[in-house]
C-alpha cells in the first residue's frame, strides 16, 4: 500500500509548519521525546503526547495524560475519540494539526517558488543556475563547481527554503539509484558539512545550512544587502 492510500497528518501552525506524515503504522505516538515515532520540539508538548491508533478501517486519538492537554476541533480531549476527515488537533495550544483521510493529496512541505524556471528566491544571497548548476552566493560564483551529489543536496534544500529536510528526503534525491540499498548517516552527515564548508569559502560569516537535531536539515538564505 502506497503512502496515498493511508490518512495523513499535516502541520498547520508549529515548529514543524507545512510538513505531514502519513500513518503508515497502526500506532504512532506523538511527542516531544525523540523515542516518539513522530517528535515535535516544542517545550509546552509533554514527552508523549497523543497516540494515533487504528481500529478497522477507523482511527482514533487518545491523549496520554499530556500536561498541556489536546483539543480535536474545539474540544478538550479525554481519553479516546475517533478522528474525521479534516479533524483539526491542537497540542497545548501551541501546536495546530489537521487529519485528512485516505485518499487525501499530501500538501506541499514548502511554498511554491515565485521563480520556479530560475529556483531563485527574491532577494536571497543564495542563487542557483539550474542549467549549468552554476552556484552564485551574492556576486561571487563557486568555483571550482559543486560536486553532482553536493549541488542535488543543495537543490533540495534550496527548493524547501525554510523547510526541514528529513534525511530520507535527502537519500531519495541525491541517491536515488541505492535508496533501497541504505545509505549511512555518516555519509548523510559528511556531504553535509562538505556542502557547508564550500558555501563557508564564499562566505563565512552566513550560515546557511542548519542541522534540526531528531529531523533532518533546513536551508536558510539571507536577503542579500
Amino acid at each position: 500500500m502506497s503512502e496515498q492510500d493511508h490518512p495523513i497528518i499535516h502541520v498547520l501552525e508549529g515548529p514543524l509548519k507545512g510538513q505531514h506524515w502519513a500513518l503508515t503504522q497502526d500506532v504512532i505516538v506523538v511527542g516531544r521525546d525523540e523515542e516518539c515515532d513522530v517528535t515535535i520540539p516544542e517545550r509546552p508538548i509533554s514527552r508523549q503526547h497523543i497516540r494515533l491508533h487504528k481500529e478497522g478501517s477507523n482511527y482514533y486519538i487518545t491523549d496520554l495524560r499530556s500536561k498541556n492537554g489536546t483539543w480535536v476541533q474545539g474540544q478538550r480531549l479525554e481519553g479516546t475519540r475517533q478522528l474525521e476527515d479534516g479533524d483539526i488537533i491542537q497540542l497545548a495550544l501551541a501546536v495546530k494539526l489537521q487529519f485528512l483521510g485516505s485518499g487525501a493529496t499530501a500538501p506541499l512541505p514548502f511554498a511554491i517558488p515565485e521563480q520556479i524556471e530560475t529556483g531563485v528566491p527574491v532577494n536571497g544571497k543564495l542563487r542557483l543556475d539550474r542549467e549549468s548548476r552554476r552556484v552564485f552566493v551574492g556576486t561571487m560564483e563557486l568555483d571550482p563547481p559543486l560536486s553532482l551529489p553536493q549541488y542535488r543536496l543543495l537543490e533540495l534544500l534550496f527548493n524547501n527554503t525554510g523547510r526541514i529536510c528529513t534525511r530520507e528526503d535527502v537519500v531519495a534525491t541525491v541517491w536515488p539509484d541505492v535508496v533501497g540499498e541504505g545509505v549511512s548517516e555518516q555519509a548523510i552527515d559528511a556531504l553535509v558539512r562538505r556542502l557547508r564548508d564550500r558555501l563557508n569559502e564564499v562566505d563565512p560569516d552566513s550560515q546557511y545550512i542548519v542541522t534540526v537535531r531528531g529531523h533532518g536539515f533546513r536551508l536558510d538564505n539571507p536577503e542579500s544587502n
